[in-house]
């Protein structure tokens, strides 16, 4: 899979061990930035990723903030990206299986390197279970995502 990544000054200082986990478990990273700890604003990191991700040009994302509720509001606003904040290696794959996450949202002022890329790896190696009782929840909120993104 290719998988962007994208964050701010803030969430810079796990990026390294995000695309670490990436590259490990065989995946292809587009790395949007921020590339430094200049301060930037998580916004304009968070749309970028998620534009690829509309664009096709990658699978899924990887997006980090300071706390990852900036980013995970932003792209949640973006129609097709299903974007969670995530604090545990449960949630990073449990958001997939049930969900059909396609962004995972991490704090890294929150987290470390190390629980980053166990994340990283679980939310990777997670596949949407085929189910009725997930598709039938998964259906509803793409209807409300149609009735409010007009």
């Amino acid at each position: 899979m290719r998988i962007v990544v994208a964050c701010d000054h803030a969430g810079f200082t796990i990026k390294d061990a995000v695309v670490e986990a990436i590259k490990s478990e065989g995946h292809e990273v587009l790395d949007m930035g921020t590339f430094n700890k200049d301060r930037v604003d998580f916004p304009d990191f968070a749309e970028k990723a998620g534009r690829v991700i509309i664009r096709g040009e990658a699978e899924r994302g990887v997006v980090i903030c300071g706390s990852g509720i900036g980013v995970n509001i932003t792209l949640n606003k973006m129609k097709g990206i299903y974007a969670s904040l995530c604090m545990d290696t449960y949630s990073a794959h449990q958001g997939v299986e049930h969900d059909d996450m396609n962004v995972l949202c991490l704090g890294g002022q929150i987290i470390g390197p190390e629980l980053a890329k166990e994340m990283v790896r679980s939310f990777l190696n997670a596949k949407h279970i085929d189910l009725d009782r997930y598709n039938n929840r998964i259906n509803k909120f793409k209807a409300i995502e149609n009735e409010f993104f007009k």
